[in-house]
This record gives structure tokens, C-alpha cells and sequence, in this order.
């Protein structure tokens, strides 16, 4: 078969159509590309997508905080970290130094009366301030120039929950008052499809979408699969089912374990899931068995073989995987999480030398 451009690919893979070969993509922490670019292999600004010749590229360029007018307090500040609290009443510590997710401090919204009061008002009416505009545009225009699938990307309800009540209470509230959960993932579910009917309407269609939401936590998800359907489903068919309104592919993303949700995830739509994290105990090959012919993958290999910077290690995760995913063209190479700073750039190289070695298609 004649080499395809990453939108081609890409699009194929996510309907589970021939292609030349799997699809490539990847996810790097940001002291990963400061670490590389100070050793010389990359510049500091490089865009990656590029650099490694990935088949698709996202932008995220919604806001969701509350209160846009609100400027963030400084609650507390050392050499490390910076504690502060933000539109949402959240007060969260963030580290400094180097990029991870933020520690929950607390929350002012803890149950259902705070969130009617100070947080849901001002979700209601699709204020044009939490679009970026130009940003998408030239992200998609970038895209465009290199052939490259392009999809919008950002948090579905689960993911923007937890940003104003933390884990803990939101799924007491799971338990206890679900009504109120209903009302959060309805609003935010609204708004997220009016934004891009705004976004969409100015700035023209990605190719696809792209939803973070982290579901799962090690070994189980947050939540039961009865709670899931019950209580995010209805706004997941919401959100995925606007974007099949418009012909386009989506992609959920979802670390943890989340095994059980998958089926849940299918009904709402979905055409990929995306990282299927190993260590919280999910089986790329299991997964593949049972869903291969309905769903596509992206992920699924164990970024902790990279992390040993050992080629027969890289390897050995490779060979053990691609040759079987690659099976009904659905596959997009992937490591299982975002690429931390301790994986060298000539092992992140080999990996995906090696990947696409093993997922190319007889011609």
C-alpha cells in the first residue's frame, strides 16, 4: 500500500480501515522536552509533533473555571511548591519545580448548595472568554500544512467535577446525592457542546475530538459500572453524540482501570480508547480480544519499559503487543502514560523506530 498522510491514517485506523502502517502519537511531560533540549536533541520551543512525525496533533482551548473574573490567590508559597485558590474555590498545590497534577487541598464546594450558589451560575450561558480562538486556528492550520490528523481536545464532565469538589466529595455525592451529580454533568455537558458550536461554527472542524477522563484509579475504577451509567453516561452520549452529529471521530482518554466502563464508554460513541494504563492494571491484549473488531486503541504499552532505557526490555513490550493489536488496523502506538525525563531520547527513538517496524502492513 502507498504511504498515507497522518490524516489519512488516522482516519482509517479510527474506523478500523486498511492502512499502510499503525498510527503514531505521544504524550511528553514537560520537563522531559526541557531535559532533552538541554542535551542537545531538540530545541527548546521544538513543536514534537513535528520533530517526531506524529500522525496527529491536538489543542485544548477551552476554559472551565467558574468565575473568569476571579485572580487567583497565592494562599502559601515555598521554594517548591505554590498554593493557591482559584475561580472554581479550589485551593490546590502545584509544584514548581516540575510538572505534575495538583495536590486537592480543599474545596469550597463540598455538596450540592455551595455548587448552586457559586459555581453553576456562572456555567450557564457559553461566555466566548473561555474560547482561544486564534490558538485552534493555528494549531489547525499547522496541522493542515503537515497532513496531520487534528483533533480538538479537553475534559469531559468527569474531569471538570473533580477540579471544584475534589474526588472525595464527588463521589460521596455519587453515593449519597446523585441528583446533584446529575445536575453537574448536565451543565457541563451543555456547555462543552456550546463552546464548540461557537468555536466550530467561526473556526471550521477538527478531524476528530479528542476527551480527557480519568476514570480510573489502580486496579478498579472510581466508580461502578452501574453509577457510570447512571450518572456520567447520559452526558458522555451528549458530548460524544454531537460530535458523531458532525461526522467526527472520538477519542476518550482515560487512565486507571476502566476496564469495567468500556462497554459504557462503546454505547455513548466512542471510536478509540486512549492510554490503557498497565500498571492500574489494564491488558491491551484482553482488551483487544474482546472489543478489537468494534474499537480502536491507542496506548497500552508499559512506559516503565522505557523508563529502563534498555532496548531488549523496549523491545520485548513491543514484540508482545504489535504484532497482535495491529490485527483489524486499529491500533495507534502510544506508551501507557505521558514520557517522563528519566527516558532518554534514543531510547524514546528506538521505541518508535522499533513500533513501526512491527506495525507496518504487507503492501
Amino acid at each position: 500500500m502507498q504511504a498515507m498522510t497522518g490524516v489519512e491514517r488516522i482516519t482509517n485506523i479510527l474506523q478500523r480501515r486498511p492502512v499502510d502502517r499503525i498510527g503514531l502519537f505521544e504524550h511528553f511531560w514537560g520537563d522531559t522536552q526541557r531535559a532533552w533540549a538541554e542535551r542537545g536533541h531538540i530545541r527548546e520551543d521544538e513543536n514534537l509533533d513535528d520533530h517526531f512525525g506524529f500522525d496527529m496533533s491536538l489543542f485544548g482551548p477551552n476554559t472551565y473555571v467558574a468565575n473568569l473574573d476571579f485572580e487567583p490567590v497565592v494562599v502559601e508559597e515555598t521554594e517548591e511548591t505554590i498554593l493557591k485558590r482559584d475561580g472554581n474555590g479550589a485551593l490546590l498545590r502545584r509544584h514548581k519545580l516540575h510538572e505534575t497534577t495538583p495536590e486537592h487541598v480543599d474545596f469550597t464546594v463540598k455538596e450540592r448548595r455551595p455548587w448552586e450558589e457559586l459555581i453553576r451560575p456562572f456555567l450557564l450561558e457559553p461566555d466566548e472568554r473561555r474560547i482561544d480562538f486564534e490558538g485552534y486556528r493555528r494549531a489547525r492550520e499547522h496541522a493542515r500544512r503537515h497532513n496531520r490528523f487534528f483533533a480538538w481536545s479537553g475534559p469531559n464532565v468527569f474531569e471538570l467535577m473533580h477540579p471544584v469538589c475534589g474526588h472525595e466529595h464527588m463521589l460521596v455525592g455519587m453515593a449519597l446525592d446523585p441528583e446533584w451529580i446529575v445536575d453537574m454533568v448536565t451543565v457541563y455537558s451543555e456547555l462543552i457542546v456550546h463552546l464548540q458550536e461557537i468555536l466550530f461554527a467561526r473556526e471550521g472542524y477538527p478531524d476528530g475530538i479528542w476527551y480527557y477522563e480519568d476514570m480510573g484509579f489502580k486496579g478498579r475504577p472510581f466508580m461502578s459500572p452501574a453509577m457510570y451509567r447512571n450518572l456520567v453516561l447520559p452526558a458522555h452520549k451528549r458530548t460524544v453524540g454531537y460530535a458523531k452529529s458532525l461526522g467526527l471521530p472520538v477519542i476518550m482518554h482515560s487512565c486507571g482501570f476502566v476496564e469495567a466502563l468500556v462497554p459504557g464508554m462503546m454505547e455513548a460513541g466512542i471510536d478509540c480508547l486512549q492510554v490503557i494504563e498497565v500498571k492500574a492494571g489494564m491488558d491491551l491484549l484482553k482488551l483487544y480480544r474482546e472489543y478489537g473488531d468494534r474499537l480502536s486503541f491507542m496506548g497500552g504499552i508499559d512506559v516503565r519499559a522505557l523508563y529502563s532505557n534498555d532496548r531488549e526490555i523496549i523491545n520485548a513490550e513491543l514484540e508482545s503487543k504489535i504484532p497482535v493489536v495491529k490485527g483489524n488496523y486499529g491500533y495507534v502506538l502510544h506508551s501507557d502514560h505521558s514520557i517522563p525525563n528519566t527516558v532518554d531520547y534514543d531510547s524514546y527513538r528506538y521505541f518508535i523506530q522499533r513500533g513501526l517496524e512491527l506495525g507496518q502492513y504487507p503492501a
